[in-house]
């Protein structure tokens, strides 16, 4: 018995730390799935506001329109040095710290759209007057410094790709010649046979090839049927004098 309640109770507890897994993976996946929505939703929000105020540029007259333009302009600058720092964190870390200033950036830029809206809504013509020149200098300081960031990591982007093609250059130069090594081989070897075309080497080379060619290395007839010895030694009996006729 008990061994038995020994493995039920194993039983259970395996059974409460899965469903413990199962509930925490849960909440995570719904945590997940809520910040990717709720990114969605800013960003389409975003657009809209921005579209918004594009339409205000062109549809509105007076200090609407200046203020509509001056919100622009502010957010167009930071989203644009926000794509071009995050696009090119991945191939340089150093980006991070820009975007760390850009966020503080960001949230100045927050404060100050907020008062342009509320200056939007301001009935007083005079308090806009008043208040408008501050904003669009705070709005212009905020604009120079994230346009400053974007050029400078711009630079350093095509800087950083300028040197990696030179490298990628040399290198496709080194292979090329890596490639192209039988032109060296190639011209050592010729100067070796010209040399050796001098030598003896040289002279029983072309013999050998001439024989091959024009006949005068070929085998003969007897010599392919073996009968090349018996066929001297009846020559040279046959050119022996005679004594029989040399004594008549």
């Amino acid at each position: 018995m008990d061994v038995f309640g020994v493995m039920i109770g194993l039983a259970l507890l395996i059974g409460i730390a899965m469903v413990a897994l199962a509930v925490v993976g849960t909440v995570k996946a719904a945590r997940a799935v809520g910040a990717t929505i709720g990114k969605h939703e800013a960003n389409a929000r975003r657009a809209v506001e921005t579209a918004t105020l594009k339409a205000k540029t062109y549809t509105k007259i007076g200090p609407p329109a200046q203020i509509a333009t001056v919100r622009l302009g502010l957010r167009t600058s930071l989203d644009g040095t926000r794509q071009v720092l995050e696009g090119g964190l991945e191939q340089d870390g150093q980006l991070g710290e820009s975007l760390a200033l850009l966020t503080r950036l960001d949230s100045h830029a927050a404060e100050l759209d907020g008062e342009l809206r509320m200056l939007e809504r301001e009935p007083d013509t005079a308090r806009i007057a008043a208040k408008l020149p501050e904003l669009r200098e705070r709005a212009e300081r905020i604009t120079h410094a994230a346009e400053t960031m974007r050029w400078a990591a711009q630079d350093r982007m095509q800087r950083f790709a300028d040197d990696e093609l030179s490298r990628l250059s040399q290198e496709c130069e080194s292979e090329a010649g890596a490639l192209r090594h039988w032109d060296v081989e190639g011209s050592g070897s010729g100067s070796a046979g010209a040399g050796g075309g001098a030598g003896t080497g040289g002279s029983a080379g072309v013999s050998a090839r001439a024989g091959l060619t024009d006949g005068k290395g070929r085998p003969s007839a007897e010599e392919l049927l073996g009968l090349a010895d018996p066929l001297a030694k009846l020559a040279q009996r046959l050119r022996k004098p005679s004594t029989g006729s040399s004594a008549g």
